[in-house]
């Protein structure tokens, strides 16, 4: 039931987590089988069938560009765009990086809108083929959320025994509870204990600074990026336009008491932003929804932290260790996958996290944490997922700037009392698979309803 923190934080090009990294590691994964079983020469043709969620909104979220990546076996974390070789005019690909066949993007990767298949809404088939048209081999993989994938196998009950063993297993909000209780440790404690038994301890502070470096230099990068987005929207970036008007505000000496306000949504857009545009963003715990951790890990970095008298460092660690564990509650009892419950998935848990994170920065007690992150999922229930032109970029970009501020005041109403709250976080996260569940499917990132029809047709 536990998910790692190096399962919850993964860093790669965005615009989405499951439509974008998460075929690119099954087409990844696919082409390694192909290698492993000593298939790969023999290939010369290879189709792709993508069903549900990433049909329907594939193109705007990259997905087929995704898949070409992985197919030609590159790596989603550490991969540069900008210097990959593929041209789709050539109707050529290296498979693998090592074995040339003839792909057709338009003719070979197929967009099935019309067919979800069972086990999730982000279902892919890989099928290769020998120069006589047999089939060589034929997997079926579905991208869950986060960039995690999973092959059909692989899908239900039989996860659940792959899970790594560590000393301190929960599956549910009362058992972290109990068991920090009863070692007297922080939620952050448990969670370094866990990750402590799985690899060498200095490698966790190793990933710990690398997460937090990727998320800083999207905020950096988001700021200083004027220009267009990519897509039919033909968005401007706004971020660079609110950080030349709050710098405008501070040497004119202009006071606002609602400034860090500005400040968050400056942050956040940064980073959702680069997400939009493609560029490396940190899964939190989606790349749709990576924006609001780093918004809110920003406040605490450049304000929250002098509030509170605490140790930067020890915050920021504190903060992603605390919000890595409450994700791996969502992981196991619900979704993150706007596919599959809307968006209260991806910016929901997202607040959810952030808010615990900074309760845990602050100094915060686990009752307060709790509270938190029940507090910030609360008011996100029934968060549709309804992408305008199935681009991420409306309402993706200000829904997490809206995420991050109320992530900030969750934290501060949990922190101005005693952690003692009426709801559980358990209660909330059941509530909420319910009410995703529940949700029809145009508003599961299909852009068949919501915003996406009533916007404008695109």
């Amino acid at each position: 039931m536990y998910t790692s923190f190096f399962d919850v934080f993964s860093i790669g090009i965005g615009p989405s987590s499951s439509h974008t990294m998460g075929p690119m590691r099954a087409a990844a994964r696919y082409v390694a089988n192909l290698r492993a079983q000593g298939l790969l020469e023999q290939v010369r043709r290879v189709r792709v069938n993508l069903y549900g969620s990433l049909a329907l909104t594939g193109e705007g979220h990259g997905t087929p560009g995704a898949v070409v990546y992985g197919l030609m076996g590159l790596d989603a974390e550490t991969m540069d765009p900008a210097a990959v070789g593929f041209d789709p005019a050539a109707l050529r690909l290296q498979l693998g990086g090592v074995h040339t066949i003839a792909f057709a993007v338009e003719n070979d990767i197929v967009l099935l809108m019309d067919e979800t298949l069972p086990e999730h809404p982000n279902g892919m088939r890989f099928m290769a083929y020998d120069a006589e048209e047999h089939l060589l081999l034929e997997e079926v993989y579905f991208s869950v959320g986060g960039g995690s994938v999973r092959r059909l196998d692989e899908m239900g009950a039989a996860v659940a025994e792959e899970r790594p063993v560590v000393p301190y297993e929960f599956g549910s909000c009362d058992e972290l509870m109990r068991m920090c209780r009863a070692q007297k440790i922080t939620v952050a404690g448990l969670v370094a204990a866990n990750e402590g038994s799985l690899r060498p301890g200095h490698q966790l502070n190793v990933r710990l600074r690398l997460v937090r470096d990727v998320m800083m230099g999207a905020v950096e990068r988001g700021m200083g990026s004027p220009g267009l987005l990519p897509g039919s929207l033909h968005l401007e970036r706004r971020a660079p336009l609110i950080y030349r008007r709050l710098q405008e505000r501070f040497l004119n000496n202009e006071t606002d008491p609602l400034v860090i306000v500005d400040w968050i949504n400056l942050w956040a857009f940064a980073v959702a932003e680069e997400n939009a545009a493609g560029g490396r963003v940190v899964t939190a715990p989606t790349m749709g929804s990576a924006g609001l951790l780093p918004a809110v890990l920003r406040y605490f970095t450049r304000f929250g932290c002098r509030e509170s008298g605490r140790d930067v460092e020890e915050g920021v660690r504190n903060f992603l260790l605390t919000a890595s564990a409450i994700c791996s509650l969502y992981r196991a009892n619900a979704s993150i996958s706007g596919a599959e419950v809307g968006c209260q998935g991806e910016v929901g848990v997202a607040c959810s996290m952030a808010a615990a994170g900074l309760v845990a920065a602050m100094g915060g007690t686990n009752a307060q944490i709790e509270n938190a992150a029940e507090i910030a999922m609360e008011h996100n229930l029934g968060l549709t997922c309804d992408p305008v032109c199935g681009l991420v970029q409306v309402p993706c970009i200000e829904r997490n700037a809206i995420g991050a501020v109320k992530a900030v005041n969750a934290a501060r109403l949990a922190l101005r009392g005693n952690g003692t709250h009426f709801v559980s976080l358990d209660k909330v996260i059941a509530t909420m698979y319910e009410t995703g569940k529940s949700l029809a499917a145009g508003y599961r990132e299909t852009s068949l309803a919501g915003l996406a029809v009533n916007a404008l047709t695109c």
